[in-house]
């Protein structure tokens, strides 16, 4: 991983991992004060958020509004999608006081961009169902400012992020030793801070500070020292996006009940012991990774939530209990490869940052004095699934040993993708930039 970082640092294409410089060079520190909006547009639904902050990594209070998009308005235009979204900022600020002066609004924008500023960012495509053909190849923070002026509102965009940005800068806004975030949800993706002469593709345009965010877009990392089973294969084949997202296949909420379930449909391909059940598990998808971690969770005698799921899912009724222990060991073998393949990501990001306990440089402050390192991490298989974030931390010790281990901390860090982008709006407002809190 550490290899393709460094290559995709060099050139754009250079490797699969994308590297996306942010322009984020400065970062929450807690000295925030004021009132700051949000908006979250990365799926079906879309969120406002209104965020008061005081000093000392204080969140007085926060005012979410939630809602969802009309289907039509995914197919349709630019202007019907941002103008709608536009108009739902101007009805949540109704009744708000403090509009007296220009607004600063963090805008996380979850479908992949070409960042061009800390504030604007250009289309490349859109996924998760959208289809809107004018709008690729746009800048979307001025289709969004566009709109918002076309309501008669004074908020402008000032920081343009996606979820794992913002996950970072929320990390960062508790502890200034948070360094990486991750996101280990139904997809997966991480970002860092990298010392801005690193980013050999960018030399020259970068200024204002000694480092900036990168996106490394790491779902799509891919090695020949991957492990890859035959279960792998069919799972790329049977995907929309086949050959792309090889890590994020291995180890993401979306395909690790997929990943059992062709384990389990080629038991029953081969052998007797799901009986004649082979035709109910040929279904692509039947067994989602909620279902995968309820099995692999269950502590009864008689493994009576397993044979429930394998009934009512699955459609293998009376399973003997032998059979519904092996069913276990395949959910826990896949659970744990993934577990342990997304701590060995997280070590990479460490090593390339020289905090690994591998290099002189991981002596940090002063010698013989461990530099203490804080990763924020979001998303629901890992907050939600304990015997995963039991195999990553397990391997995390492993990878790195204890005495480097002690000085890590995984930080679950909730709603970066919304508290974490009003942050930045109020670190890369006017007024903040003018005060300086470079990273």
């Amino acid at each position: 991983m550490v290899v393709e970082m460094h290559a995709g640092l060099a050139s754009d294409g250079g490797s699969k991992l994308k590297m996306l410089l942010t322009f984020v060079d400065a970062l929450p520190n807690g000295s925030e004060e004021g009132i700051y909006y949000s908006i979250d547009l990365g799926g079906t639904n879309f969120r406002v958020l209104r965020v008061q902050v005081g000093a000392g990594s204080v969140i007085i209070n926060q005012k979410v509004e939630q809602q969802p998009i009309p289907e039509e308005l995914t197919k349709g235009t630019t202007e019907g999608l941002f103008n709608f979204v536009a108009l739902a900022l101007k009805k949540f600020l109704e009744g708000e006081d403090d509009q007296d002066g220009k607004m600063a609004l963090g805008f996380t924008f979850s479908f992949p961009v070409r960042q061009i500023s800390v504030s604007s960012g250009s289309l490349i495509r859109w996924t998760k169902g959208f289809s809107i053909g004018d709008t690729v190849g746009r800048d979307v923070a001025q289709c969004l400012n566009e709109a918002l002026a076309n309501c008669g509102l004074n908020v402008r965009v000032t920081a343009l992020v996606n979820d794992t940005v913002g996950t970072l800068a929320l990390g960062h806004y508790y502890d200034e030793d948070t360094v990486a975030a991750v996101i280990i949800g139904s997809g997966t993706n991480a970002c860092y801070i990298e010392r801005t002469d690193a980013i050999i593709k960018c030399q020259g345009l970068l200024t204002n500070s000694g480092g900036m965010v990168v996106n490394m877009e790491w779902g799509n990392f891919w090695s020949s020292h991957l492990p890859r089973t035959p279960y792998d294969i069919l799972l790329d084949d049977e995907t929309h996006n086949r050959n792309d997202q090889g890590f994020e296949k291995m180890i993401s909420g979306m395909y690790l009940g997929e990943i059992a379930r062709l384990v389990f449909h080629r038991m029953a391909q081969e052998s007797d012991v799901f009986g004649d059940a082979a035709d109910s598990l040929s279904n692509p998808f039947i067994l989602s990774t909620p279902f995968l971690a309820a099995i692999r969770e269950d502590d009864s005698p008689d493994l009576s939530e397993v044979r429930r799921i394998l009934q009512e899912h699955l459609k293998i009724p009376d399973a003997p209990l032998k059979t519904r222990r092996l069913v276990v060991k395949v959910c826990d073998i896949v659970t744990r490869r993934a577990a342990r393949l997304a701590a060995a990501g997280i070590v990479g990001i460490l090593k390339k940052l020289g905090r690994d306990g591998s290099s002189a440089a991981s002596s940090g402050r002063g010698r013989g004095q461990p530099r203490r390192t804080v990763v924020a991490i979001e998303g629901g298989l890992y907050q939600g699934y304990p015997v995963f974030r039991e195999y990553l931390d397990e391997a995390l010790v492993e990878i790195l040993g204890e005495e480097v281990a002690r000085n890590v901390t995984l930080r679950v860090t909730e709603d970066g993708s919304g508290v974490g982008a009003a942050l930045l709006a109020a670190v890369h407002s006017s007024n903040r930039q003018q005060q300086g809190v470079p990273i």
